[in-house]
């Protein structure tokens, strides 16, 4: 089996790493979940500050002349649509004696087809007892309008049979005419004709009782029609329930402020382009993840998460110290986003090596973090105005930052070599490029890097496989470096104190 040594082309990366887009929006959290608790606060408060109008409901059973059983509701969205026509909304405002406008009124109601011939009313009002009056007003006005029309419709067939029927005995008296004025003979063209007049009349006899008999059926139909349009169920006020409400209305709120959140985040991922994954960072750093922290908080957590933590802290403390005694160059720790706790690794490689000798801890960072921990019989933590008083046989490290405003020609006075102590997701893909090129045209060699508060679901790997474990620019000279003597560490330090002001030489 073999395996290739080179990396995968950027031109072959996908436009849209999903899985970075998920981990991004997963620690996101606190963003989608605020946005969540703000979204079901509103909803719960919409539902008391503004509570649901008083309302009224009744039902009708609608009869159509064209009722068929495979019928797909287009009769009832029909009367639906004809509900909400201001002709019935006038009607309804004239038997309640509303001087309200038609136009307004049909925005306090509105109808919905439960099946084919059941139709619901649904009507708010300034009271319970208005509402109601509102939806009986409302269901008579529908129901005088709908069998108004089936009776006028009726009508209106059986008007059309009738005149029908009445062409046809104007037509059949011109035959009975016809016969009478002929006389009997023998001539057999004339017995034909004869013949012919009387199946015409016979047939004209048909049609006509055919006539007379589908009116009769018209006009019977109409009031089956009538009888079969009526309330079903009388209206009533609709109790409302405010616990219930507020309930359905946090929970809409819930999943509404949910939704805008993971959008929002999603959003802020791909903007911010802040890598995540393990094998983002260490691409874009050019240097590998030698090892992982959790973020250490401020404050005491839980009992696990403090055993987690510590286990952790112990695993990282003896790895940096082993890299420390296993090399000649100094060793500095530069941290991005987590200052806090590249202290408190700071103070721990410090107490792993104080068995070795005495401690130097070289601050570098902004803020008095490590000053302010400086204790009797603990590392001695020293700022550049001070190193210069450090003799040749004292073992020590620097701390510092590679944040955005860094004095980059600081920090080879902290160490040749380096590890970056670097939180996941707080720098963007182009700072942690930066960060690789001025460290690479340092000659600072980045050894590795520590990644803190990572993903805990993150499955990728963080090595670089195709052999470079330093910055990709610093390779080279890391090479040249390793031919040149040896610089002492007090003449670092010594040519970093020189770059104080004399006002500081003096003091000292």
């Amino acid at each position: 089996m073999t395996t290739s040594n080179t990396s995968p082309s950027p031109d072959a990366a996908p436009l849209l790493d999903v899985q970075a887009l998920v981990v991004s929006v997963r620690r996101r959290r606190r963003l989608w979940c605020a946005t969540a608790l703000l979204g079901l606060l509103i909803g719960a408060a919409m539902a008391v500050l503004m509570p649901a109008p008083p309302a009224a409901v009744t039902k009708l059973l609608v009869a159509h002349q064209e009722d068929q059983p495979n019928d797909t509701g287009t009769l009832i969205r029909t009367d639906v649509a004809l509900l909400g026509t201001t002709r019935i909304a006038g009607q309804a405002l004239r038997s309640l004696k509303s001087t309200e406008k038609p136009e307004d009124f049909l925005r306090e109601y509105h109808g919905t087809g439960l099946t084919n011939n059941l139709l619901q009313i649904d009507v708010t009002g300034a009271s319970d007892t208005q509402a109601v009056a509102r939806a009986k007003a409302l269901a008579d006005a529908f129901i005088t309008d709908h069998v108004t029309r089936m009776q006028d419709a009726a009508n209106a067939e059986a008007k059309a049979l009738l005149d029908q029927r009445d062409r046809m005995r104007d037509e059949l008296a011109q035959v009975n005419k016809a016969i009478g004025n002929r006389s009997p003979g023998s001539d057999p063209k004339a017995s034909a004709s004869i013949e012919s007049l009387f199946a015409r009349r016979a047939e004209l006899n048909s049609r006509i009782a055919d006539f007379d008999q589908r009116a009769a059926q018209a006009r019977t139909g109409a009031p089956r029609l009538v009888a079969g349009t009526q309330i079903v169920d009388a209206p009533r006020a609709v109790a409302h329930s405010l616990p219930k409400t507020a309930l359905t209305d946090a929970g809409i709120g819930l999943v509404l402020g949910l939704v805008v959140g993971i959008a929002l985040a999603a959003v802020a991922t791909v903007v911010a382009d802040r890598p995540v994954l393990r094998r983002e960072i260490a691409a874009n750093l050019g240097a590998s993840v030698i090892a992982e922290l959790p973020r250490v908080p401020r404050r005491s957590g839980v009992p696990w998460q403090r055993r987690r933590v510590r286990a952790a802290r112990e695993r990282l403390r003896a790895t940096l110290a082993r890299t420390v005694r296993g090399s000649a160059e100094p060793l500095s720790l530069l941290e991005l986003g987590c200052a806090h706790t590249t202290s408190v690794i700071a103070l721990d490689l410090a107490e792993a090596l104080a068995a070795d000798g005495p401690v130097v801890i070289v601050d570098g960072l902004p803020g008095p973090l490590l000053a302010d921990q400086d204790k009797p019989g603990g590392p001695l933590v020293v700022r550049g105005e001070r190193a210069a008083r450090l003799s040749r046989q004292e073992r020590w490290f620097g701390v510092g930052s590679v944040a955005p405003g860094t004095a980059w020609t600081d920090l080879p006075h902290l160490g040749g070599q380096t590890v970056l102590v670097v939180r996941a997701g707080h720098g963007s893909a182009a700072w942690l490029h930066t960060v690789a090129r001025q460290l690479a045209d340092l000659s600072i060699v980045v050894i590795g890097v520590v990644l803190i508060d990572p993903d805990p679901r993150d499955k990728t790997d963080g090595t670089l496989w195709d052999g470079l474990h330093t910055a990709l620019r610093g390779h080279n000279e890391r090479l040249a470096r390793q031919s040149e003597p040896d610089r002492r560490p007090t003449e670092r330090l010594t040519t970093w104190a020189s770059r104080v002001p004399d006002s500081d030489q003096e003091a000292r």
